[in-house]
C-alpha cells in the first residue's frame, strides 16, 4: 500500500525521534529506586557535611532517599574504588573532594584513572585559609615569607593528613615563594587545629569551616585565601596570587558517578543538582561553611577536573611530596 507523502513524512520524523524519546524516558525514570552515596571520609567532615546539605533537597527533587555510607582511609581512595567498581546504572554516587585529583600522582599504584572513571556531577568550591599562630610575627603574606626565609626548616606546617589539599597547598605555597617549611601530617583537620591553636606549629592552610571561628575569636590570624579571586565572606582578606602571582589551591567537594554511566543519567542528575545549588538559601548556606558553588555542564566539571589532576600532578613532582 503506498502511503500519502504527508503520512510518510509524519512516520520518518517519529521514528527519527525515538532515540530522542528512549533517553528522555530513561532520565524521567531515574532514580526508581535509592540511590547510595559513598564518601571517602569519615562523618562530620567538610566534604561529608557539603555532601548531606545538597543530598537533601536533591532527594526531595528526585523523589527518592540519598543513602550516605561513609568509607574512609587511603586518603579517599577506598571510596573511590568502591564507586568505580560498581554497577554504571547511576545509583551509587561518589562525594570526594580535591585529594581526588592530587592522590592521581601522589599515589603510584592505584587501580582505577580519577578522571577517566569518574564523571563530575557537581562541584562545590572553597578557599583555604593560610592561617598562622599568633606568635608568628607575620601580619601579611610578603612579611611571612621573608620571615620563613629567615628560619628555614625551623616553621612547622600543619596538614590534615599527606597528601591532603592542606598538605599540597602548602607545598605549592613553598615551591613558588622559595621557602623551607617542615610538614606536619595530622589524622584530619581537627588535631590539626588544636596543635596550631596551642603553637606547636605554627601555619596551617585551612579549611575555612575549621579554623573561621578561631580567627574570629583572635586566637589564630589569617594572612590570605588560596583562591584566584578575594572570597565574598571574607573581602579584606587578599589572596595569595596578589603576592604569589599565578598561586591558586582552592579546595573543592565533588559529587560522579562511573563514567560509563548512560549521559542522561549523568545529564539528568547534573541539572538537579545545578538546581539544587541555584536556590538562594542553599548558596547562602555554602557560604556559612566557606563554600561557593561551581555551576557547570559535565563536560565543564570534566575539564576542571582535568586541570586540577594535571596542575597537582606538577606539584607532586617539584615539590617531592611523598605518601607518610
Amino acid at each position: 500500500m503506498k502511503l500519502p507523502r504527508r503520512t510518510f513524512l509524519h512516520l520518518v520524523a517519529a521514528a527519527a525521534a525515538l532515540p530522542a524519546v528512549s533517553r528522555i524516558a530513561k532520565a524521567q525514570f531515574y532514580p526508581a529506586r535509592p540511590v547510595r552515596c559513598i564518601i571517602g571520609y569519615a562523618p562530620g567532615g567538610g566534604t561529608d557535611i557539603v555532601v548531606r546539605l545538597v543530598g537533601q533537597p536533591l532527594s526531595e527533587r528526585l523523589g527518592q532517599p540519598f543513602i550516605i555510607e561513609n568509607r574512609a582511609g587511603a586518603a579517599s581512595n577506598i571510596a573511590t574504588e568502591a564507586v568505580v567498581r560498581a554497577p554504571a546504572d547511576g545509583y551509587t554516587l561518589l562525594g570526594t573532594d580535591a585529594a581526588a585529583a592530587i592522590n592521581a600522582t601522589f599515589y603510584g599504584n592505584l587501580n582505577f584513572n580519577f578522571v577517566r572513571d569518574i564523571a563530575a556531577v557537581a562541584i562545590i568550591l572553597g578557599p583555604l585559609l593560610v592561617t598562622v599562630h599568633p606568635s608568628v610575627p607575620a601580619k601579611t603574606v610578603p612579611e611571612f615569607i621573608a620571615y620563613a626565609k629567615a628560619n628555614p626548616g625551623k616553621i612547622g606546617m600543619a596538614s590534615a593528613g599527606s597528601g591532603n589539599p592542606t598538605h599540597l597547598a602548602g607545598e605549592l605555597f613553598k615551591v613558588m615563594a622559595r621557602v623551607d617549611m617542615t610538614h606536619v601530617p595530622y589524622r584530619g583537620g581537627g588535631p590539626a587545629v588544636s596543635d596550631l591553636l596551642g603553637g606547636q606549629v605554627q601555619v596551617y592552610f585551612g579549611s575555612f569551616s575549621l579554623v573561621i571561628e578561631h580567627i574570629r575569636a583572635g586566637k589564630l590570624r589569617v594572612l590570605a585565601v588560596t583562591t584566584p579571586t578575594r572570597f565574598e565572606s571574607l573581602p579584606d582578606i587578599p589572596t595569595v596570587g596578589e603576592f604569589l602571582p599565578g598561586y591558586v589551591a582552592s579546595q573543592w567537594v565533588a559529587m560522579g558517578l562511573r563514567s560509563n554511566t548512560s549521559a542522561e543519567i549523568i545529564g539528568h542528575l547534573n541539572e538537579e543538582v545545578n538546581a539544587v545549588l541555584a536556590d538562594a538559601k542553599m548558596q547562602a548556606r555554602l557560604a556559612d561553611l566557606g563554600y561557593t558553588m561551581f555551576r557547570g555542564s559535565p563536560a565543564n566539571l570534566g575539564k576542571f577536573m582535568v586541570e586540577e589532576t594535571e596542575k597537582w600532578a606538577k606539584v607532586v613532582k617539584v615539590s617531592g611530596a611523598r605518601p607518610d
